[in-house]
């Protein structure tokens, strides 16, 4: 039972993280894709361009900004329209308005930023206005902080069953061998011979339901990359396994965890 819970709560802590590892990533994916659109109700002049960039760049660090005129935009929507672009032959170039291309920094946090860049933005002369993914980011915004907190309870759930549930179950066999134990320390065992296999139990159900919910977590990996490698959301994600010194310091925390259970319940019930 202990070693279930344990390869459970490790397995829980450790999906939520993945989760949120892999979310900051398509976070800073998504941040080196994204670029702002500032329509204009005018084409600006060279001067007037110039001055623009100016205020844009004064706001924040800007990587690249390009502007558009209308015979762009209507020469880029024909390229989106491939085949079908003849439905446009009839229309003038000028019913398209100009517009600014702007991408920030590749950061994460230009994304966490976004929001206030856009609403600047909006203030320049001659703006219409500013299109972005904002409902995307925010919903990413949304679930990381979501994840987040689930990690946390997450990560408190593991510290509780991992030290109580060996501390438990450590209780309970020092219960049961209890007169066995006084028979030992009565012919002369030392208190670390005694205690010494009970501090392994811990050890050893740290050290198994450490891995298994780490093995367990793998093949979960495993499966959702299989049936979830496709367009879309996943596509953005594009899921990565936990690093091995992450893995490794969740390997190492757990089994602490249990060590530490097994020494509270050894000092409070073995009074040797």
């Amino acid at each position: 039972m202990t070693l279930a819970t344990v390869t459970l709560s490790v397995l829980i802590f450790s999906f939520f993280f993945l989760i949120f590892l892999n979310l900051k990533h398509a976070g800073i994916r998504l941040g080196d894709n994204i670029r702002l659109l500032v329509y204009l109700d005018h084409q600006p002049t060279a001067a007037a361009q110039a001055k623009l960039s100016r205020e844009i760049r004064s706001f924040g660090k800007v990587d690249k900004i390009v502007f558009k005129s209308s015979q762009d935009a209507f020469a880029q929507l024909k390229r989106q329209l491939g085949p079908d672009r003849d439905v446009l032959d009839d229309f003038d170039p000028e019913f398209l308005p100009p517009f600014i291309e702007v991408y920030p920094l590749k950061s994460l946090s230009s994304l966490s930023h976004i929001n206030n860049f856009a609403n600047f933005l909006a203030t320049l002369p001659g703006a219409q206005k500013v299109q972005y993914g904002r409902v995307w980011i925010e919903r990413l915004g949304y679930f990381t902080q979501l994840i987040r907190l689930i990690l946390f309870l997450s990560g408190g759930l593991l510290v509780l069953t991992a030290t109580f549930m060996v501390s438990s179950t450590i209780r309970l066999t020092v219960v049961s061998r209890r007169p066995e134990l006084e028979i030992m320390r009565l012919i002369g065992a030392s208190r670390s011979y005694i205690q010494a296999p009970l501090l392994l139990e811990g050890l050893l159900q740290g050290v198994l339901g450490s891995g298994l919910g780490i093995a367990c977590l793998y093949l979960l990996f495993n499966w959702l990359q299989h049936h979830f490698n496709g367009p879309g959301l996943f596509k953005l994600l594009q899921l990565t396994f936990l690093p091995p010194a992450m893995t490794g310091a969740i390997l190492l925390v757990s089994i602490l965890l249990c060590t530490t259970g097994s020494v509270v319940s050894i000092r409070k019930f073995l009074r040797l």
